[in-house]
Formats: C-alpha cells, sequence, structure tokens
C-alpha cells in the first residue's frame, strides 16, 4: 500500500483505460504524402475487487468488568488483521472477491514490445532455486530491464529471507552491494535502489518469482470505496456485543511495463 497507486472511489466498482503502444510517427519532405499513422489502442483495467470484514464478539459482561478499553483494543487488532490481510491479497490474491496479486499474473520472459498485454517480464536467476555465480550481475540486469521512465521512483520487493541472501552479495573488489541508510529516515538501497520488504513474498526456490522491481505507483492500483466501518451490534446474538468491521478494496496492476520479477530458475 505504502509504494502502490490508492484510490478513492465513489462507486462500487473503479475501471481504468490505459494505452497499449504511442502514436506512430513518420518523416516527409516538406510537399510528401502523409500515409496514416497508427493510433494508441485502449484496454480497460478492471481492478478485482471484495469486502474484507472481521466480526469478533464479546460478553456485555466482560466489556462492563474489563479494566482497559476493550473497544479501542479490538479496534486496533481488526486494524492490524487488515492490514495484513490485505498486504496478502497484494502480492498473491487470486482476484475473486479480493484484490489480485501481481506475482499471480501470467509471467513471461518476452520484452514489453512483444509480451501480451497484462503480462508480466521476468528475468531469470541462471540457476534453479538460487543465484547464480554472477548474482550481482542478474540484480543489474532485473534493473534494466525496466525502462528508464518507470527506474525514477523504483524500489525492490522482497521478503527478508530473500534479502539475507542479497546483503551478503559482494563485489569483486569484496565491497557488499547493500548499502545500509547512513542517515535517520532513509531507506537502505540496493544497486541505488530502495528495498522494501514484504514478508507476503516468497523465499527463494525453484521456479520462484521471489524479488520484484519496478514502478508501483504507476504498475499497482488499489481501489478502496471508503474507510474501514465498523458496526457496534448488541442486538443479533444477545448476551454477546459484536463488532462487525468491514472495507471494500480493490488491486490489480495497471501497467504491467512498470513492475518486473526474477524468477530463480536457469532461463
Amino acid at each position: 500500500r505504502s509504494i502502490a497507486n490508492v484510490v478513492r472511489t465513489g462507486t462500487a466498482g473503479y475501471r481504468k483505460l490505459v494505452t497499449s503502444g504511442g502514436v506512430v510517427s513518420g518523416w516527409a519532405s516538406e510537399t510528401g504524402a502523409r500515409t496514416e499513422t497508427a493510433t494508441p489502442v485502449f484496454n480497460e483495467v478492471v481492478p478485482p475487487s471484495g469486502e474484507l470484514y472481521a466480526n469478533p464478539a464479546a460478553s456485555q459482561a466482560m466489556l462492563d468488568d474489563a479494566q482497559f478499553d476493550v473497544e479501542g483494543w479490538l479496534a486496533g487488532e481488526i486494524a492490524r488483521e487488515f492490514a495484513a490481510a490485505e498486504g496478502v491479497a497484494f502480492v498473491n490474491g487470486d482476484g475473486t472477491n479480493k484484490p489480485k496479486g501481481f506475482l499471480t499474473y501470467t509471467a513471461t520472459n518476452e520484452a514489453d514490445s512483444v509480451r501480451a498485454f497484462g503480462s508480466l517480464q521476468y528475468v531469470a536467476s541462471g540457476v534453479s532455486g538460487a543465484f547464480a555465480a554472477t548474482g550481482p550481475d542478474k540484480l543489474i540486469d532485473l534493473v534494466q530491464s525496466l525502462r528508464a521512465p518507470y527506474r525514477q521512483g523504483a524500489c525492490f520487493v522482497m521478503n527478508s529471507a530473500t534479502l539475507a541472501v542479497i546483503r551478503k552479495m559482494k563485489t569483486g573488489d569484496g565491497a557488499f552491494i547493500w548499502q545500509p541508510s547512513l542517515a535517520a529516515g532513509q531507506p537502505a538501497t540496493l544497486l541505488g535502489y530502495p528495498v522494501v520488504e514484504a514478508e507476503d513474498m516468497p523465499d527463494i526456490a525453484a521456479g520462484s518469482l521471489s524479488i520484484a522491481f519496478g514502478n508501483f505507483q504507476a504498475g499497482y492500483v488499489i481501489s478502496e470505496r471508503s474507510e474501514t466501518s465498523i458496526l457496534r451490534d448488541p442486538f443479533s446474538n444477545k448476551p454477546f456485543v459484536h463488532f462487525y468491521a468491514v472495507k471494500r478494496i480493490g488491486g490489480g496492476v495497471a501497467n504491467s511495463e512498470a513492475i518486473k520479477l526474477m524468477k530463480f530458475a536457469a532461463s
């Protein structure tokens, strides 16, 4: 959520038109004929959505006798659970009554110019389930596979186990490719780009897509109808008081050129 494009919608659904291919141009002499050029093709992106809910209950006697703010504590627990559930969906969600995670889209090694709309490009690590001996070189290939307009504001996304492997990598002269932050509030960098730790990313394994690099502000859109609403219901199931929390949220890849993946495979 912190790196994606979050939009507030006024209706139940959210739709976005994106173009594939730009306007084609050509050269001509001063009086030469000008033939018709191709026009961009519009594609509609509809991020799958669903309702994220929680419905915990507490007895009225517990609420009366507790020596702390039970309702406030439940609200905090719900918020933390919603944040964790969102994180799982934005990475691995199947799109059925929930957001579609960017790792569930079709992944291919084809370049932007030939890849089908909506599929993501991956760069192979060179070895199944591990980095090749030239691991840093493969990370550079991953960075350079992203077109220059998207590299401004791009970042790496991986879990802590994958990050632990990368932090041990060194260049030929013994320098670590990982650069820790030297100032408060500034992120550590890998090849000059910040790293976001997402524990929902898979560990390194044969064929896994364990590293993502891209401009998620351009590549992934999160649509939400409103903030979390909480309904206090003391009537439906006496003597219990239910705290029904619900949030309508969706998510999906908006620009498949803006996100690249590393696949731990030979090719």
